[in-house]
């Protein structure tokens, strides 16, 4: 099949960070699009891995303008290869998708769209978001779901805020799965529950190498899935405009 032949767009992942869960982007993907076309057909991908440790230093250090730089290039730079829509297989990250979206004139599918959208379709309006402190602590992630998707959204205490961050960036990033920590995630999902909780969002793209739906009663959302399922609709889609795809919300393949 010629280029000229081709029945997807190429996909562009801003990823490494961690590589953990980048690699089920890259699966999963290639996956639906076999699914979808059969025989040998694979997903279109360009990916820019960075090293995680530089990102997650600039987090640390609350160095967010030159996590920036290193995002908006990277994100020239796979447009420049071919790319016709964007990633960003993080969802701490998508505090700069403003920045990373305005420095391309493709589109950028945003993780938190992806989410809010199966989140209206299952009629789920107070989930509870497992994710790093930053994601559950900052604004950007939870006023998105509020505003555009009408969400109330929780986050654990504290102590289950910081035992939450501690897993994902000491174990999960790092390829170690405990079940003790398993454990945990479920007493903090429980405890939200209680709460009022009515669905689950881990919002961290590693939750879902620990967490599995049927570890919970609550309907669980696995961020990175619902990412993967809007950027393969868009893949495989024939629209062209940016305005269009930017709305993008994943239906076929959740």
């Amino acid at each position: 099949m010629s280029p000229e032949e081709s029945q997807m767009k190429t996909i562009g992942l801003l990823g490494g960070m961690s590589w953990e869960s980048t690699k089920v982007y890259y699966q999963e993907m290639n996956r639906i699009v076999r699914s979808a076309l059969g025989g040998l057909h694979s997903a279109q991908i360009l990916l820019w891995s960075f090293d995680f440790e530089e990102i997650a230093g600039y987090q640390r250090q609350g160095r967010w303008d030159l996590a920036e730089a290193r995002m908006t290039e990277a994100a020239g730079r796979l447009q420049s290869a071919g790319a016709e829509a964007i990633l960003i297989c993080t969802n701490t990250m998508h505090k700069l998708a403003p920045a990373v979206r305005a420095s391309v004139t493709i589109p950028l599918l945003d993780i938190v769209d992806a989410v809010g959208s199966a989140l209206s379709a299952a009629s789920c309006r107070r989930p509870a978001l497992l994710a790093t402190k930053f994601t559950m602590e900052e604004s950007f992630y939870k006023e998105r779901l509020e505003r555009n998707f009408d969400m109330k959204v929780m986050v654990p205490d504290e102590d289950g805020r910081n035992e939450t961050h501690r897993i994902i960036f000491e174990e999960l990033c790092q390829g170690t799965f405990r079940p003790e920590s398993k454990r945990k995630l479920l007493e903090i999902i429980h405890t939200l529950s209680e709460q009022g909780a009515d669905s689950v969002i881990l919002g961290c793209t590693e939750l879902g190498l620990l967490v599995e739906p049927s570890d919970t009663s609550l309907p669980l959302f696995d961020s990175t899935l619902l990412h993967v399922a809007q950027a393969s609709e868009f893949a495989l889609s024939k629209d062209d405009s940016k305005e269009e795809a930017e709305k993008y919300r994943p239906s076929k393949y959740l």
